[in-house]
């Protein structure tokens, strides 16, 4: 009964909602199962390296957990790249050259050319490398990850998917990988290619033409994901996983309209993971409560009342309402509840968490409780500067949205530090999904993050004729 649920969740036909199946769930399990998950295993890369060595050498893990704690993570830095964007063009052909002629091929051999492709493309943006060879290339991926002949080919062959729908637009990108992700998130024995799967399927669903119906069935199904901690693909309370899926739902939540049929049982799920003993899934839980909070409003229209349907009436005291936005449903049935868990969260003590989680689990929901308590304050932080992101010293863009967060984190998660000249370089999917501020250039126009170097080796990194395109950012 429970397999033949979840396989048809992952069919693209209407999955079963998250409230039917809430009572047969194994939600309830989500204190108990999480309070044995061990530790060591779902430690993430950087919480070992000081907050000095992540930030100022760049070289953040690609695992690295994105919150409102590590948005200085993606300040400009000198060294992005020291190869050449040539040299990284014609080490890319080579390698899809190499991936096209699988015929004899070997899995060393598939890995070696996997993680040059991987590479090239997080590093720079080379989508006219890829032109007239994506349909090939898909098919090849398609093959890796079907075949699952070794963990790394599979992981790789999942992120080059998600790159080549974030380098390449192309409408057919996720109807044609669709489900062979679905598979691997529904059948692999491999946590790690299940985590990747649900992170490229995301990638794939927002960058790769799929539309707001295919992400609302999906999220559904993640939803049920995270709320069964896992156990409902057969990932047995694996923070990684949940994490994911929790991720990927609120990125996914992004670019739907309307989630006022949704977000009860999603903030209900959600709450529950609250009780995990992995600061991960706890910090991505509350921002994905913030996100749900922050949806329930939106832009006053010319035939709103000058009062926000269902909110008191501001005293006479009070400070006039200029944010523009009108709460148009309750995200939640209880907000007092809501508020009280955030809050205990954001001044968490005990002794059985590391000091440098029990720091980003305070700053997270300190900033989660302000949107609960008011949802048109957005996404405050006390360090402002953390709030900015800059490329180049030249375009900005506030992180004042919870939808910037998300949007940001699932980009800068796949990019790595290539996402600055993801941005500088012109990638038209980045720069739709999150539209920088360009604050005044001078004659000269962009000055290149590299100090000191000559007009050869710049250009030579960085294309004269790109520069970003302006947007305002305005609600998705």
């Amino acid at each position: 009964m429970h397999e033949d649920l979840r396989r048809r969740a992952l069919e693209s036909g209407k999955t079963v909602s998250s409230k039917a199946r809430s009572k047969q769930s194994s939600r309830g399990s989500s204190k108990a199962n999480s309070a044995t998950n061990s530790r060591a295993v779902s430690r993430i890369q950087s919480r070992d390296v000081s907050d000095d060595e992540d930030y100022g050498n760049g070289n953040l893990s690609d695992d690295t957990t994105q919150s409102i704690n590590s948005i200085d993570a993606l300040l400009d830095s000198d060294d992005f790249n020291e190869q050449t964007t040539d040299v990284m063009r014609t080490q890319l052909t080579s390698a899809i050259d190499n991936l096209l002629e699988r015929k004899g091929s070997s899995v060393a051999g598939r890995e070696t050319n996997l993680t040059t492709y991987v590479r090239c493309l997080t590093s720079h943006y080379l989508a006219e490398v890829l032109y007239r060879r994506v349909p090939d290339l898909l098919d090849s991926f398609e093959r890796s990850i079907k075949a699952e002949a070794s963990e790394k080919e599979v992981t790789l062959a999942l992120r080059a998917v998600a790159l080549t729908a974030i380098t390449f637009e192309d409408g057919g990108v996720y109807e044609s990988m669709a489900p062979v992700l679905k598979r691997s998130i529904s059948d692999s024995q491999s946590l790690a290619i299940k985590t990747a799967a649900i992170y490229s399927l995301g990638l794939c669903l927002s960058f790769g033409g799929a539309g707001e119906e295919e992400m609302e069935q999906v999220m559904t199904f993640l939803l049920e994901v995270a709320s069964s901690d896992g156990s409902f693909i057969d990932a047995h309370d694996s923070s990684d996983v949940v994490a994911a899926a929790i991720n990927t739902y609120a990125f996914l939540a992004t670019y739907v309209e309307d989630l006022e049929h949704e977000s009860e049982d999603a903030v209900a799920a959600f709450l529950d993971q609250l009780d995990s003993s992995d600061a991960r899934v706890q910090i991505a839980a509350g921002e994905a409560i913030a996100l749900l909070y922050e949806k329930s409003y939106t832009p006053r229209e010319d035939d709103d009342s000058s009062s926000d349907e269902g909110e008191e009436s501001s005293g006479s005291d009070a400070e006039p309402d200029r944010s523009g936005l009108v709460k148009r449903y309750n995200a939640y049935h209880n907000s007092h509840e809501v508020l009280e868990r955030v809050k205990a969260l954001s001044s968490l003590s005990t002794k059985s968490m590391n000091r440098r989680d029990k720091r980003d689990l305070h700053q997270a929901f300190a900033c989660v409780a302000t949107t609960v308590e008011n949802p048109k304050l957005g996404l405050q932080s006390n360090n402002a500067s953390k709030m900015t992101v800059r490329v180049h010293r030249e375009g900005e863009m506030k992180v004042d949205k919870w939808w910037k967060l998300m949007r940001l984190n699932a980009i800068r998660r796949l990019l790595a530090s290539g996402f600055v000249n993801h941005y500088y370089e012109g990638n038209k999917q980045v720069l739709d999904a999150l539209p920088m501020i360009m604050r005044s250039t001078g004659d000269e126009g962009m000055r290149s993050p590299r100090k000191g170097l000559g007009t050869k080796v710049t250009k030579g990194r960085y294309r004269d004729n790109r520069r970003f395109i302006s947007g305002d950012l305005l609600e998705p």
